[in-house]
């Protein structure tokens, strides 16, 4: 599924911004989605996930608490809403679906992140 991560920006210790990921060609509504980060010179990993009905969510510890994900299926859209952000959230942020556990598809095709800067 082609996702597109948009919402980022530059923000200082402790404020908050929402991304936002939005699905063309197909409807989200079944699907497991997930967001990722990548900071220089690391891995891209896991932050969170939800289930297809939104009941269900899952984070990485070190947001636990400050990142809530949801989705509105009438927008086709899932959200991260970030707070408390920290410097090391710095990263270029990224949505997939499927999402299986803390991981994609192996077949999976990323899409165009969206850059998080925080500053101290």
């Amino acid at each position: 599924v082609q996702l597109l991560a948009s919402g980022g920006g530059w923000v200082q210790a402790g404020g908050s911004l929402r991304l936002s990921c939005a699905a063309s060609g197909r409807a989200l509504s079944y699907l497991y989605v997930g967001w990722f980060r990548q900071a220089p010179g690391k891995e891209r990993e896991f932050v969170a996930t939800i289930s297809p009905s939104g009941r269900s969510t899952y984070y990485t510890d070190s947001v636990k608490g400050r990142f809530t994900i949801a989705r509105d299926s009438t927008k086709n859209t899932v959200y991260l809403q970030m707070s408390s952000l920290k410097p090391e959230d710095t990263a270029v942020y990224y949505c997939a679906a499927p999402v299986v556990g803390t991981t994609v598809v192996p077949d999976h095709r990323w899409g165009q992140g969206t850059q998080v800067t925080v500053s101290s």
